[in-house]
């Protein structure tokens, strides 16, 4: 069941897009297996840009990732334009194209006409919202997301506690909130640190009982500094 934050966890948000660069490690069963990028920058025109980078490799196997998204900001609320899913290495290639087309009211998915626009985020941009949600004390989410397949899921989370964690950038104060899936083997867990503005600073997957992934902070600059 998921647990009420204290009090005293609920910290001011400076800004929830402010620019800041981050890093990660990335981990299964305790083995570091590559790295992570994560960065905000605000762009002209009240535009701003979430850039993803993965690099993970594990004897001959190997993955590279990216997502961007491009996304406006009004009356503070998140309006995705574009988002751009690219996957290498091993296996299939994998790239996606999501156009949110708010003149026609539709959300344009590698070219193709695929869902009405309806308030629907990215796979990045519901993050940046639940930090903000995070901010103000809220513990359950829901949001309808277009995923890096370019599928419509609707993804339901909750705030499960609060720990503290010993990660590569040291140790930090977080908020845990976890992923709701009714008849799934997959369980999926993120964690939020207040301290620094909310940020992201674990996510760790589970399937069928064996982790899958595990990436923690390792550096985080904000304001656009660089790492």
């Amino acid at each position: 069941m998921p647990v009420a934050v204290e009090e005293s966890t609920v910290l001011p948000l400076a800004d929830p897009f402010s620019d800041f660069n981050a890093t990660f490690s990335a981990y299964r069963y305790g083995r570091e297996l590559g790295h992570a990028t994560l960065a905000l920058t605000k762009l002209d025109d009240n535009q701003y840009r979430l850039d993803y980078s993965s690099s993970v490799s594990i004897f001959f196997l190997s993955d590279k990732r990216k997502e961007t998204s491009i996304f406006s900001i009004i009356d503070n609320q998140i309006i995705p334009d574009n988002y751009v899913f690219k996957r290498t290495g091993t296996g299939s290639d994998k790239h996606v194209r999501v156009n949110f087309d708010h003149d026609k009211g539709k959300i344009v998915v590698n070219d193709r006409p695929s869902f009405p626009l309806q308030q629907q985020l990215d796979n990045q941009l519901y993050r940046l919202d639940l930090q903000a949600k995070l901010a103000k004390g809220e513990t359950d989410f829901s949001y309808d997301v277009i995923n890096y397949r370019g599928e419509l899921k609707q993804y339901q989370l909750s705030v499960l506690t609060k720990e503290s964690l010993s990660l590569p950038y040291g140790k930090v104060d977080a908020i845990k909130v976890g992923f709701v899936r009714e008849n799934s083997t997959r369980q999926t867990y993120a964690w939020f640190s207040p301290a620094l503005n909310y940020q992201l600073v674990r996510l760790q997957q589970f399937k069928d009982g064996e982790e899958q992934g595990d990436i923690q902070l390792s550096q985080y600059s904000p304001g656009g500094s660089n790492l």
